[in-house]
């Protein structure tokens, strides 16, 4: 589900708020009551929920990437040459 960033341009409250895309849009300032609080364009952030989901958003396989060869094997750019 998506989260978005709001703000009042008549007050200046900010509020993130976590809501469908369907969702109709937000108008009215928590703050001060007036119909000016509106969506920031930016990045928008989203929470991954249920079963299957992991914390850091990638399964660790357990397997190392490749290490580059050390210099002086021959086998790196600058041994070459």
């Amino acid at each position: 589900m998506p989260i978005y960033a709001y703000k009042c341009t008549e007050c200046g409250f900010e509020q993130d708020v976590m809501q469908k895309m369907s969702d109709p849009l937000l108008t009215e300032c928590p703050s001060c009551n007036k119909s000016t609080f509106a969506k920031q364009l930016s990045a928008a952030g989203f929470q991954l929920k249920g079963s299957g989901y992991y914390a850091t958003d990638f399964k660790n396989s357990g397997s190392k990437p490749a290490e580059a060869p050390a210099c002086g094997t021959g086998a790196c750019p600058a041994c070459v040459s």
